[in-house]
């Protein structure tokens, strides 16, 4: 695998991590007195839960879900829920990216149905001129341009989730 030259990051580690630390300490300020659920959405946003939760300082809980996208009526389908009961529960829903908002709106009606006590929606890459669907994003880590990227957990065909930085596709060479 070639990596990209610096001059194509997108976002360096070193600004992820800071802005995932602010991130952390805007939730556990907002969640303080609470044990909030962090439940996020697999598999791109598995670096990102996992940094996220360690910057938060109060005690919370994490569980994961995976959703698939497909054309169809429905659209999306979960094929794997979360382990625990969201009932009465303060939920953050951690995403790697939200484009469209059509696969989130999905998720976030499917998880409000089950009556948590409040849910959030917090997520490392936003993309708001492609939105179809209104979402309130309530953390943001970066708004994005709409470039296709990879790194840090987003993946082209399987590969360069392991890269530490966000870094826009067409400047890697598969």
């Amino acid at each position: 695998m070639t990596l990209p030259r610096a001059s194509d990051v997108l976002f360096d580690a070193e600004s992820i991590a800071a802005r995932v630390r602010d991130l952390g300490a805007r939730i556990s300020q907002d969640y303080a007195g609470k044990v909030p659920m962090l439940v996020g959405v697999l598999n791109a946003a598995a670096p990102f839960l996992a940094d996220l939760s360690r910057a938060v300082t109060i005690p919370a809980e994490l569980d994961v879900i995976s959703v698939t996208k497909f054309s169809g009526e429905q659209g999306v389908r979960f094929e794997k829920d979360t382990t625990h009961s969201v009932e009465g529960r303060h939920v953050i829903l951690v995403e790697d990216t939200i484009d469209t908002g059509l696969t989130m709106e999905y998720v976030v009606k499917t998880l409000r149905a089950r009556k948590p006590a409040s849910l959030a929606l917090c997520v490392l890459l936003d993309r708001p001129q492609r939105r179809l669907r209104t979402l309130e994003v309530a953390y943001k880590g970066f708004d994005a341009e709409n470039v296709f990227v990879v790194g840090y957990g987003l993946d082209y065909r399987g590969r360069y989730r392991e890269l530490p930085a966000l870094y826009v596709h067409g400047a890697l060479v598969p």
